[in-house]
Formats: C-alpha cells, structure tokens, sequence
C-alpha cells in the first residue's frame, strides 16, 4: 500500500471508530440518534439495531487500522488485504445506504470518502 492508500485507510478507521462511539455508547443522546433519522419515542425499538451496528462498524475500523498496522511490522501481503477488504466493506455499506435513501446522502459520503480514497490510492498505484 502506498502511503496515500494508507492514510486514507487510517483515516475511514477512526471516522468508523467515531460511528462507533456514536452508535454504541452516545446513541440514547438526542443529538446522536436525531443524527440517525431516530425519533426519541422509538429509541427502545432502534437502540438494539444502532448498538450491533455501531459494533460492525468497530470491526471494520480495526480491520482498517489494523490491516495498515500489520503491512508495517512485516506482514505487508496480509495487512493490505485486510485493510482494503475493510475499506471495500465500508465503501459497499456507503453504497448501499445512499441507495436505500437519498436523503442520507451526507452520512454516505463520510462514511464512503475515505475508503474510496484508499481503495483508488491503491489501485493507481499498482
């Protein structure tokens, strides 16, 4: 990975790290779930789904983070190929929620930017 591809990978790591925070541990905030088109009288229905979600997305900032910190200590094959897999996970959740509803389309491409970015920097590069 180059050095673009992996900033960018660092990069859509930590905004999931903060979509984590966001989903699992600040979400019954009603600046955090108003953020998430969640209405306050059916957080006890949506805090499950946010909570599990908030934990994918932590799986696939580690799998970011991780990947990059593992190509650096002398797995580079397999550290590239977890990052990047990460990224193609984040950027095909970016896809899939800008599709199901237009009006996401802000959260879609925070989510998206940054692993696009990465998986781009690493293509052109090959």
């Amino acid at each position: 990975m180059n050095i673009v591809s992996q900033l960018a990978a660092v990069l859509a790591g930590l905004i999931h790290v903060l979509i984590f925070v966001m989903e699992s541990v600040l979400f019954r905030r009603p600046v955090i779930h108003r953020r998430f088109g969640a209405e306050a009288e059916h957080l006890d229905a949506v805090r499950p789904w946010a909570f599990n979600q908030g934990w994918y997305n932590l799986f696939l900032a580690a799998g970011a983070l991780g990947g990059v910190i593992a190509a650096h200590v002398g797995n580079g094959e397999a550290g590239r190929s977890i990052a990047l897999f990460s990224c193609a996970c984040m950027l095909g959740a970016a896809v899939v929620l800008i599709a199901s509803d237009r009006a996401m389309a802000r959260p879609a491409l925070v989510q998206g930017l940054a692993p696009l970015a990465a998986l781009l920097a690493w293509s052109v590069s090959m």
